[in-house]
């Protein structure tokens, strides 16, 4: 999955499939995790948060299914 990089003090990079709704996270930690059944309008709306941490904590995080990659 490709990565798009972003300015975060939590956040690397995000990837995002589309088709499986599956949003990727790298963290600056070093960790890498996968959410399910992420709708695009989500994934949209943490690229052009004015805040990608905020966001994720807010929208993301303890909301969908993860797996640690």
């Amino acid at each position: 999955m490709q990565h798009i990089p972003v300015t975060s003090s939590d956040l690397n990079s995000v990837g995002y499939d589309p088709t499986s709704q599956t949003l990727e996270i790298q963290f600056n930690s070093g960790g890498v995790y996968q959410y399910f059944g992420v709708p695009s309008n989500i994934y949209e709306g943490l690229m052009t948060a004015p805040s990608h941490g905020k966001y994720f904590h807010a929208y993301i995080k303890n909301n969908y299914s993860w797996r640690k990659l």
